[in-house]
């Protein structure tokens, strides 16, 4: 299951995933306007506040629990905490009246507060209501795309932000089986089509994974962001992105390319019409992934991908 971890409710320390690597990556300076977008509980900001005195920290997070456990975590006086998506990072910005920022860090996927809370339903490893909304004040429940979803929609949903190769199969079963009220219903409907799985893979987890990302939009927010997030970047400031599953990962990588790209035109084009210019320099040709002791030390972190990005001189 995709996942980022921080601080867990019950006060287990959870090393963040690739903490060092984004340390590195990212080199915050003294002074710098910094910016993690899914703040989560803080892991992050807190290593990069520590590692570059007198700079200032913008968090933002959907979720209001995890903005009120971060605030416990990180020193008041040089963060800004904000309850927004990450794509709305531009506006909160403005807000601010802060030109841009020198390093961003975003951090996709659900974090250990919200998978390890039974009452968020994130999670198949205990039961829970099927909701999995990261903000928990909007949007619609898990419950209603199980319940209300036709066969057809449910099973491209599994197919498409699951990767399901028996979503037709899984669909059928959870229309036939409804109504579904919680996380360890849905699990058993999924166990019962796809019998125990391979060792070491809940055969729930893609199901899981592929209702969360319909729940919260999360391939339509990345989308959104990555249209034009090198804007919202400082010249020669980075941008580093961690995802968890090929569906992210790919969206990164084509992303970042084009921004990296001297040209859009179509091949074969005689010459440039586009007008485009390369806009950031690839610091990351392929992604950088956790260490076999890191993974040993926290298995959520086996999927990681980090990808990072450095905003050219000249802005457009």
């Amino acid at each position: 299951m995709t996942t980022r971890t921080d601080i867990g409710p019950g006060g287990a320390a959870h090393v963040p995933v690739l903490v060092g690597e984004v340390v590195e990556w990212l080199r915050p300076r003294p002074g710098a306007r910094l910016v993690d977008a899914t703040v989560g509980l803080g892991g992050h900001a807190a290593a990069l506040l520590a590692a570059a005195p007198g700079a200032r920290l913008l968090g933002l997070d959907r979720d209001p629990a995890a903005l009120a456990r971060a605030a416990e975590q990180l020193p008041g006086e040089r963060v800004v905490l904000r309850q927004a998506r990450f794509s709305q990072l531009s506006a909160v910005l403005a807000e601010l009246e802060w030109d841009g920022a020198d390093a961003v860090l975003l951090d996709l996927g659900v974090s250990s507060l919200q998978l390890d809370d039974p009452a968020r339903g994130f999670s198949f490893q205990a039961d829970g209501p099927l909701d999995m909304r990261m903000d928990p004040g909007s949007g619609p429940r898990a419950a209603e795309i199980v319940n209300q979803w036709s066969e057809r929609e449910i099973a491209r949903a599994l197919a498409e932000l699951g990767e399901e190769p028996r979503a037709r199969a899984l669909a059928r079963a959870i229309v036939r089986t409804r109504p579904l009220a919680t996380t360890g219903e849905l699990a058993r409907v999924v166990a019962g089509v796809l019998g125990r799985g391979r060792p070491g893979l809940h055969p729930a987890t893609r199901t899981f994974q592929a209702i969360r990302i319909a729940v919260n939009d999360e391939l339509g927010e990345l989308e959104r962001f990555l249209a034009d997030g090198y804007r919202v970047l400082r010249a020669r400031g980075r941008l580093a992105v961690l995802a968890y599953h090929s569906l992210e990962d790919r969206r990164v990588k084509d992303a970042f390319r084009r921004w990296a790209a001297d040209c859009l035109c179509p091949p074969r084009t005689p010459r440039c019409v586009c007008g485009w210019s390369a806009k950031v320099r690839l610091l990351t040709r392929r992604p950088l992934r956790p260490s076999p002791l890191e993974i040993a030390r926290n298995p959520r972190a086996r999927s990681a991908r980090l990808r990072i990005v450095e905003r050219l001189e000249e802005r457009a």
